[in-house]
Formats: structure tokens, C-alpha cells, sequence
């Protein structure tokens, strides 16, 4: 059986460590029908270089919420999150998205490709963003392609590509950038339980060489356990799991 473990426990275990994402008394409030509804409270997490972690809770819980506020695509209520030290609640605009794209990738349940762009199109997009140099682009885009076994592929549009495939066309374009921590919301929950397998499989060995951070949201308890460290998400608060 999984057993609830003290926060501090589990803080020891990582305390020579450096952190790359820190929040910190993170809080998240909605309002419906002119009443106030806490989804988040006072969560404190820090994610150590290399580390990845996986969260779980029942529908609601507020996991992609907790997601979007980590990754900068929502504003906390209370509290702070810290990539690099940076604070990206008092960043401008400007500022969060140069941090979003150089610091995190991001893998979505559903892969969000563009349909128009092919694979290494798709793949290439992040790095086009930055401004690279197109001949370094292309060697990145499809050595990152090759990696997730899609080196017969790059030309195809996502249409012309299965389920599967187009989620290892997101992995790939999560990490070409080399970000410093992924936020992966549901990245195999589109998927048949053969194909989640071995889509994750690929995603774990490519993290362990990369050394990425990792925090991904899951209602898969099987994948869940691959990763070092589970939390979950109970009535706005992050409770540690062992297994």
C-alpha cells in the first residue's frame, strides 16, 4: 500500500541538491458564480536538477492548474515560483515567455502540432523562436527526431502520423530546446495502454541522458511509479507518496 510520508522526510532525502524549480506558499483561487473557490493552497515543492516527479489526484484536483501556474501560463493568487531563481510572477510578459522557452518544455495530453507543419517543421519551431541559425536548427530538430525513432518521419505531417508517433513528435519538440525542466500534463493519456508504455519508455530514457527535471501530471499509476518521486493532490495541498 502507498503511505502518506512528512514533507520534511522526503526534503532531507534531496537537501544537497540544487533546485532548478522552486514554489513557494503557491495559492490559486477561481471565482464562480461571485464565490471564491481555493483550488491551491500554500504549496510548497522544490524540483532538484535530474528529478523527475510525478503527480496524481482525482479529476479536479487542480493538477493542470498547478501545471500552468509552475510553467508561468497562470498568475498564482498567493506565493511565488522560482526557475533559475528567477521570480516569474514579477517578470513582464516579455520576460515569461523568453523564460518558457528557454527553460521549460512542455507535453500536453493532446499533442498540440501545428497540422500544416511536418514533423521536423513542428520540432523546429522552438528553436525558430530563438532565432538560431537554420543549419543548427535542422542538425538539433532531426537528431531529436532520430532519438525518438521518428528518423523515417520527418517530412510526415502529423495527419499521416499515428497517435503514438505524433506524442513522440511532442516529446521531441519539448526537449530540443534542452530546457531545464519539462511539464508534462497527461503525455500519454491519449494514448492505448501498449502505446502509453512504450511512448513513456522512450520519454524516461531520454530524460535520464538529458538530465532534464520533470513534473508530470498522471492518472496512470503505473507510469506514475516509474518516476522517483510521487506526490498527490488532495483538497489543495501536495502530500508526498511512497510506494
Amino acid at each position: 500500500m502507498n503511505k502518506i510520508m512528512a514533507c520534511d522526510e522526503i526534503q532531507a532525502q534531496t537537501v544537497n541538491r540544487e533546485p532548478v524549480l522552486v514554489c513557494q506558499g503557491l495559492s490559486k483561487t477561481f471565482k464562480q458564480a461571485g464565490v471564491e473557490i481555493e483550488v491551491l493552497h500554500q504549496i510548497n515543492l522544490e524540483v532538484q536538477a535530474g528529478e523527475m516527479i510525478a503527480i496524481i489526484g482525482n479529476s479536479g484536483s487542480g493538477k493542470s492548474t498547478f501545471l500552468h501556474l509552475l510553467g508561468g501560463l497562470d498568475k498564482p493568487s498567493h506565493g511565488s515560483v522560482f526557475i533559475r531563481n528567477k521570480n516569474l510572477a514579477v517578470l513582464s510578459e516579455a520576460e515569461r515567455c523568453f523564460a518558457r522557452n528557454h527553460y521549460f518544455g512542455f507535453i500536453y495530453q493532446f499533442h498540440h502540432l501545428l497540422p500544416e507543419f511536418s514533423a521536423l517543421e513542428n520540432v523546429s519551431l522552438p528553436l525558430l523562436i530563438r532565432g538560431m541559425k537554420t543549419k543548427l536548427i535542422q542538425e538539433k530538430a532531426e537528431h531529436i527526431l532520430e532519438a525518438v525513432g521518428l528518423k523515417d518521419r520527418l517530412t510526415h505531417r502529423p495527419s499521416q502520423l499515428s497517435g503514438g508517433e505524433r506524442q513522440r513528435v511532442a516529446i521531441a519538440r519539448a526537449l530540443v530546446t534542452d530546457p531545464l525542466c519539462i511539464l508534462a500534463d497527461e503525455p500519454t493519456g491519449d494514448l492505448d495502454p501498449r502505446n502509453a508504455e512504450q511512448v513513456f519508455q522512450i520519454f524516461l530514457n531520454l530524460q535520464a541522458k538529458s538530465q532534464t527535471s520533470v513534473v508530470m501530471v498522471t492518472h496512470d499509476l503505473s507510469l506514475a511509479k516509474m518516476t522517483q518521486r510521487m506526490l498527490t493532490l488532495q483538497k489543495g495541498s501536495l502530500l508526498p507518496v511512497l510506494n
